[in-house]
């Protein structure tokens, strides 16, 4: 069928049969359907939307546009999570190793950034020889030798994905639920999993600022899944404030290395990470609740099990052997450090999260095309929380740059972004609620 006849349907409000989709989706994977179309495919699915069956349908056949990867000689659960994307949200690099270190198998497919977020494939990258996309051989080793494998998509894996994520970032289609749904899910499909813990961020700093949106996004990665055959469930979690004090690519990977070690450990991150944690135990099997899950997670981090597995991985993919014992020695700094500093006293009473995120995206951490390159150097550090205390000219945060010029700039940003205050406001919920399939 003519790609620009299902575009056509689509825009028109139709609901597509899995058959167009399919063939929508195989064009897609060939190249024959141009980048103009896949833009105008997207636009009209973020207008119109779809259905259920609709989004399980799109799912299967990204899924299906390359390898299934199949786990079933692994002697213990394949158990997985997605982030729907934050500023400062490097919660990948320590739950991986936390999981796999509990018991289970974690291979990590993850991607680039979107938009005024971080990816984890772009962190992954500042880590130098580590290998973010391996071949499916070295994946297979990574997984079976540490537990943990955090990647990029392969070339085999869900190729149309990959193209339509590039293409939705550039062409404001972004925040499309269903688009958002069929991208996540195809991508863990694809990586074989037997069970998958969505962590879905509201508020000013995500792609769904508020609460109906994110559960709307939440219900449907849940029903989609479940629709799909997989055991899925997922925690909405605030995302009102950068998650880590460091908002980067090589910033958030020495600030995961901190966490690990216990050298520095950001409440709300800490929260976030080992209720997740928690969370992919308990769906895995390894534990009968929650309760369990927060306590084993909580021990294996405290005991540094964790840690060694991070550096195991690390390791295998091509990285450091020493890597977590001496990251600053690896691990990219920018030319140009410059504090931002607070124009009164008070207390930090709001961020304006997003711009935090674009500050990263002006200073090279992030792209506006789907072909720029990514300077892991830059980012910002020290970011202070809302709650802080802060006397006029104390640092709200610290800006690595590539030239002064830069810096300015950004600084100038983040000094905008954060909102000083006379009192001290309430603390803000970080894991909101969970939400599991009906029925």
């Amino acid at each position: 069928m003519l790609p620009q006849e299902i575009i056509r349907h689509k825009r028109d409000g139709q609901r597509l049969p899995a058959f167009e989709i399919a063939a929508f989706i195989e064009g897609v994977t060939s190249g024959a359907v141009t980048d103009g179309q896949v833009a105008a495919f997207a636009m009209a699915v973020f207008f119109n939307g779809m259905n259920r069956d609709e989004a399980v349908a799109m799912t299967l056949a990204m899924r299906d546009s390359g390898d299934v990867l199949d786990w079933s000689d692994l002697p213990g659960p394949v158990t997985d999570k997605h982030s729907t994307g934050g500023v400062g949200d490097n919660v990948s690099l320590m739950l991986a190793p936390i999981v796999a270190a509990c018991g289970a198998y974690v291979p990590m497919i993850s991607g680039r950034g979107l938009g005024h977020t971080g990816g984890t494939l772009d962190k992954m990258d500042a880590i130098p020889g580590y290998a973010s996309q391996p071949d499916i051989a070295l994946f297979r080793k990574a997984v079976l030798e540490t537990g943990c494998a955090i990647i990029g998509q392969t070339a085999d894996l869900a190729p149309a994905d990959r193209r339509l994520y590039g293409i939705r970032d550039v062409t404001g289609t972004v925040e499309s639920v269903p688009l958002i749904t069929a991208s996540i899910l195809s991508k863990k499909l694809a990586a074989g999993l037997q069970s998958l813990v969505l962590d879905v961020k509201v508020g000013n700093g995500a792609f769904m600022e508020k609460s109906r949106d994110a559960t709307a996004l939440a219900n449907s990665l849940v029903e989609v899944a479940s629709g799909a055959g997989l055991k899925v469930s997922a925690l909405i979690t605030g995302m009102s404030e950068p998650l880590a004090s460091a908002a980067g690519n090589a910033v958030e990977v020495r600030n995961a290395v901190d966490f690990l070690t216990g050298r520095l450990r950001d409440r709300r991150l800490e929260d976030v990470t080992l209720a997740l944690a928690a969370e992919m135990l308990q769906s895995a099997g390894l534990v009968s609740s929650n309760q369990d899950g927060m306590r084993r997670a909580t021990e294996t981090l405290a005991s540094g099990r964790a840690a060694a597995t991070f550096a195991r991985m690390v390791a295998v993919l091509g990285g450091p052997t020493d890597f977590v014992e001496r990251p600053e020695k690896y691990l990219p700094r920018a030319a140009t450090e410059v504090a931002v500093k607070a124009p009164a006293d008070g207390f930090v009473t709001g961020i304006a999260t997003r711009d935090i995120g674009l500050a990263v995206v002006g200073l090279g951490g992030g792209r506006t095309r789907p072909d720029d390159k990514v300077d892991p150097a830059v980012g910002i550090t020290r970011l202070l929380p809302i709650g802080a205390e802060v006397q006029a000219g104390d640092a709200l945060a610290l800006i690595h740059a590539r030239s002064p010029l830069d810096a300015e700039a950004a600084a100038a940003t983040v000094l905008s972004a954060y909102a000083i205050g006379g009192s001290k406001p309430p603390a803000d919920k970080t894991v909101i609620r969970r939400i599991l399939p009906r029925g």
